[in-house]
């Protein structure tokens, strides 16, 4: 999350709606003792949480935080951890408004994907184009295609012009940046995984 004081983060959120999903999900596989009915519960009352504070209406997409009408592409992450539905309609509203150009109030700048709108994490320097929030674009526009046959069009070309930013043994830098060169190290543990 961006460092700019505490807030209700939906990604933390959607986080915190994984923990107690897949710990019930690890009991009952494992035949593990937990206290289910709580979990249960508690994972219930994040998600209904989530799904009336997170989604701004004027925005038409989940936010980065309750009450803010900034985008933050760590919501692309949501069907993966089977959290929402690639099809749900707040979703595929969201996909929309994040691969709007940033001038436009998006994300996706030449089929990379910024974390935040207007790229200001709290940290000094230049914001890049976060390789993570690129892969989770790509996957989520697959998953959609089932669908919609033209998020999947959409995937396959993002995907094959991301492979173009790889190096000579196929590992992806933390962002890139501006002038299609990379930011930060590759040593990131999350982007080896996305691949």
């Amino acid at each position: 999350e961006v460092r700019s004081g505490q807030q209700q983060f939906v990604y933390s959120k959607i986080m915190c709606w994984v923990a107690f999903d897949r710990g019930l999900r690890l009991a009952d596989r494992r035949s593990l003792p937990a206290p289910r009915a709580l979990w249960m519960r508690v994972r219930d009352e994040i998600y209904e949480d989530i799904q009336s504070k997170g989604y701004n209406e004027q925005v038409k997409a989940y936010t980065i935080h309750y009450g803010s009408d900034k985008l933050d592409a760590g919501i692309l992450i949501a069907p993966l951890v089977f959290f929402i539905s690639p099809n749900d309609n707040r979703f595929v509203s969201t996909l929309e408004a994040i691969m709007r150009k940033p001038k436009d109030g998006g994300l996706l700048c030449n089929s990379l994907v910024y974390r935040y709108s207007g790229g200001d994490d709290g940290l000094e320097g230049e914001e890049g184009t976060f390789n993570i929030c690129t892969f989770w674009l790509i996957e989520a526009l697959t998953r959609a295609g089932a669908k919609d046959p033209s998020k999947l069009a959409q995937a396959r070309l993002m995907f094959e012009e991301m492979l173009t930013y790889s190096n000579h043994v196929g590992l992806y830098s933390e962002e890139i940046g501006r002038i299609r060169c990379w930011n930060f190290n590759s040593t990131a543990c999350v982007l080896h995984l996305s691949e």
